[in-house]
């Protein structure tokens, strides 16, 4: 495993709609095992694939104990709100208030292309909107 270098804002990256998994390979499984170091590394709750510079929709999540791997992962459902702090890896010293789905319900696939459901309550719903709008190109500042 390595740790990668972080994009920051306003790096154009991160601003970029990242493209689906088609190959879940070795290289695959190894982007996720760095981001994982590098996400644990950082203290951050989770780490897509665009601010460590790979157009990919990949994201990793750790909200209390257990690493979420979620490729091409989709919000199938969402419910309630919730709002609170929210801060970024790629956008250091900078933090703010922002309203997210209080429960979420993800479709996405492993590291090896297996199908999931996840589901999210609090904190992890928060979790996983974050990443996936990073997917998408979007940062917490927007909201």
């Amino acid at each position: 495993m390595a740790l990668l270098e972080i994009c920051t804002y306003p790096d154009p990256i991160l601003r970029t709609k990242a493209s689906p998994v088609s190959v879940f390979d070795e290289e695959l499984r190894r982007l996720i095992a760095d981001m994982a170091e590098t996400m644990y590394k950082h203290e951050g709750v989770g780490l897509a694939a665009p601010q460590v510079g790979v157009l990919r929709r990949a994201v990793v999540i750790d909200s209390g104990g257990e690493l979420i791997e979620l490729t091409n992962p989709v919000i199938l459902s969402a419910r309630g709100q919730q709002r609170t702090i929210e801060g970024c890896l790629s956008c250091p010293g900078k933090v703010g208030y922002t309203l997210r789905p209080e429960r979420v319900t993800v479709k996405a696939y492993d590291r090896y292309g297996k199908e999931i459901t996840i589901k999210g309550t609090d904190l992890l719903a928060k979790a996983l909107c974050h990443e996936i709008d990073h997917l998408d190109g979007v940062l917490f500042l927007d909201k």
